[in-house]
């Protein structure tokens, strides 16, 4: 497919050229992956600045959307990969192979610096919000060869999912320390207070005045931060009512278990402890499916799927 970027993505494609230190924090559907993988293709096969990628990312992003990502572009011929995952033979056998880029899920990333001799020049951290705990592994491995890695580029839409103080470690791996300090601690006493405690323990902080406003200018130099609602056209919403059915056994079988509240099917038992539990196991049965014991989902209709099929709209997950 031919890659027409808007002048947003062009935007950031030049930002991550022009920084060895880049953090795109860009709403979902914005196009971060094929944003990065262009510029590291400019990076790899035209200014030759970069030799040897590391991509870290979710699992499932990790195996399903940086390959389809790098197979659909036109513009990204060239770039070869391989994929770290699997077993440990498995991730073995893929460091060995000769690519440009190697893509590995986080949970991985300890395993990764603590068996392999790093080699890789470049850094792409996809979800870097997955990385907001100091006090986690994977932080801490990364930690490590930082210094080793001469251009990083972290990825994200919630930069600071739960608090500012998330913010450290994610900014910690991009500059190593530059921007707000190269220890969590100094950093809390300078732009936090003690919220809530029990005479000497500390359970949360909270913001100093004016800590956000500070924080955010002192990083605004490495990153950039975009929103879908400013940069993507969406046509109108059109709402459409559909009503949906049980057929008589779907609904003999619903009044049976709010009867009973168990029920025997042929998948599985039904059981309900409480009326709270009840509620939900029924709103379940509506929808199409149950979970049963041990999580067991237990099939009940189809109908909601069916009637979706049947409006003739192709839905589909964008995941930048």
């Amino acid at each position: 497919m031919k890659y027409k970027p808007h002048d947003y993505q062009d935007y950031a494609t030049d930002f991550v050229l022009s920084h060895t230190v880049s953090g795109l924090i860009l709403d979902m559907g914005l196009g971060k992956s094929v944003i990065t993988l262009t510029a590291l293709w400019d990076l790899i096969l035209d200014s030759f600045d970069v030799g040897k990628v590391l991509v870290i990312a979710p699992k499932r992003v990790a195996e399903d959307t940086w390959p389809k990502e790098l197979a659909k572009w036109d513009h990204l011929k060239g770039l070869t990969y391989s994929l770290v995952l699997g077993s440990e033979k498995q991730r073995r056998e893929a460091l060995k192979k000769r690519a440009f880029i190697y893509i590995i899920n986080r949970e991985n990333v300890t395993w990764l610096v603590s068996n392999y001799r790093w080699d890789f020049d470049t850094l792409v951290i996809d979800e870097l919000s997955s990385f907001k705990s100091a006090k986690a592994q994977r932080f801490k491995a990364l930690k490590r060869v930082r210094p080793l890695v001469k251009r990083v580029i972290g990825l994200t839409g919630t930069p600071a999912p739960n608090s500012l103080i998330d913010l450290w470690p994610e900014i910690f791996l991009l500059d190593m320390g530059q921007r707000l300090g190269r220890f969590i601690g100094g950093f809390r006493d300078r732009f936090f207070l003690p919220d809530k405690r029990n005479r000497e323990i500390i359970y949360s902080y909270k913001p100093r005045e004016g800590a956000e406003e500070a924080i955010y200018r002192l990083i605004s130099d490495i990153c950039i931060s975009m929103k879908a609602t400013d940069h993507l056209q969406m046509p109108e919403l059109i709402s459409s009512r559909v009503d949906v059915r049980m057929t008589d056994a779907e609904k003999s079988l619903y009044d049976k278990f709010k009867q009973d509240m168990v029920l025997k099917l042929p998948e599985g038992e039904l059981d309900a402890v409480n009326a709270a539990a009840l509620s939900g196991k029924l709103l379940q049965m509506a929808n199409g499916a149950v979970y049963g014991d041990e999580r067991k989902v237990l099939t009940i209709h189809d109908r909601k799927l069916d009637a979706l099929e049947d409006t003739g709209i192709e839905y589909g997950i964008s995941q930048a």
